[in-house]
């Protein structure tokens, strides 16, 4: 039977493929305050800028490409029984070939109904949308969460978190919450492992490899496979 591989990504993943991250130090990302494109107060204010920035941001999506890293957690399902969760909101983990891919706050690539938020669509390639877009008859909003919004994937994901054997965390600075504190659901003794050039304070116990995705990915999967032929 496989181990259980479960990688934890932020913004640091997709920092290689050329995704601008999240929030930098000025607070703002592409150029907007974050909490006016990416809050619940935000989008009630002015969904059409909201909408915008989301329509660029899909854009910006379709021209970049998974990064070494990305294929190389999916290269790991050969070995590994692995579950992705990420914090992004792109598709490289899918397009890099993950199988099971685990988005805390949401995908870009699709938006769900204000009226139904059970209702959930994939738009097509270049899809846009604004608050005059009806889907089925529903108005639209990103499937994206939101500040000020519940995390409902975050339950689902410490459950995968506890069952694993290896536990991996790459590109993130542990500081967005609640995904931050998936790190508290790991089984003691479970192997765990920090990928990050600028890696933040964590318990003792921890191997970090200081380096990018990429990188650091090829270093982990030698420790991994060297591991599993002992």
């Amino acid at each position: 039977m496989k181990k259980h591989l479960v990688i934890s990504t932020g913004a640091g993943m997709s920092a290689e493929s050329g995704i601008s991250t999240f929030r930098d130090a000025d607070g703002l990302w592409e150029k907007y305050p974050v909490m006016q494109v990416c809050s619940a107060d935000g989008f009630a204010a002015d969904p059409a800028l909201v909408h915008r920035f989301y329509n660029d941001r899909r854009s910006q999506l379709d021209e970049v490409q998974p990064c070494e890293g990305h294929r190389a957690i999916a290269r790991l399902e050969r070995y590994f029984d692995v579950d992705v969760v990420t914090q992004n909101v792109d598709d490289l983990h899918e397009r890099a070939g993950s199988t099971r891919v685990h988005h805390l706050h949401g995908e870009l690539r699709k938006v769900r109904a204000l009226d139904d938020e059970n209702l959930l669509y994939t738009l097509p390639p270049g899809g846009i949308t604004s608050p005059d877009t009806r889907i089925d008859g529903h108005p639209v909003r990103p499937h994206i969460v939101f500040f000020q919004e519940a995390v409902p994937a975050f339950d689902p994901a410490t459950k995968i978190v506890a069952q694993a054997d290896v536990f991996v965390i790459i590109g993130t600075t542990l500081s967005v919450y609640p995904a931050a504190a998936l790190l508290r659901y790991v089984r003691p003794g479970t192997p765990v492992y920090y990928i990050d050039p600028h890696p933040a304070q964590v318990p003792d116990g921890v191997h970090i490899i200081r380096a990018g995705a990429s990188e650091g990915m090829a270093a982990l999967t030698r420790i991994l496979l060297g591991a599993e032929q002992n």
